[in-house]
């Protein structure tokens, strides 16, 4: 289930309904506070990113909604699938992040989850919300570049 990407880099699960719902300004990739049965649940590859968002809170960033199973070996120690987990950003970023989701309605979307080096990390996006006439836009385009694509891979 789980893809390679690049060297030391190994992907989870990726959100592939975060571009087309929203436009990605800038992206930022941080760390994930996890327990155990977590971790092992995510080496399976058994996470979702459906539905889910990060937020700030008191300078403290949590990604909320994302649906992590529970890994089977854990028994009674296991975790709650969807508890908000706490993001590891640095201060600057934090404080960046809160004046932007402030200030112009932005949100933070996570975009994948992978691991970095044996870290369990997470690339979030600052997002803002599409409207139904940009998605249609979006796949107008998409698929006019399918086209040409075709026809220049047949010649």
């Amino acid at each position: 289930m789980a893809k390679e990407k690049a060297a030391g880099e190994k992907i989870i699960c990726v959100n592939r309904q975060a571009r087309h719902n929203y436009f990605i300004d800038e992206t930022y990739e941080a760390g994930l506070v996890l327990v155990g049965s977590e971790v092992k649940s995510l080496r399976d590859g058994k996470a979702n990113l459906k539905d889910s968002y990060a937020r700030i809170q008191k300078g403290e960033a949590f990604l909320v909604n994302a649906h992590v199973s529970p890994y089977p070996g854990a028994n009674q120690f296991n975790h709650e699938p969807t508890r908000a987990r706490k993001l590891l950003l640095h201060a600057r970023e934090i404080e960046r992040l809160t004046g932007k989701t402030k200030e112009r309605g932005l949100t933070l979307i996570p975009l994948k989850l992978y691991f970095k080096n044996g870290r369990a990390k997470v690339e979030l996006g600052l997002a803002r919300g599409k409207k139904l006439y940009d998605k249609r836009e979006t796949l107008r385009r998409k698929t006019a570049e399918r086209e040409v694509e075709r026809s220049l891979k047949s010649r």
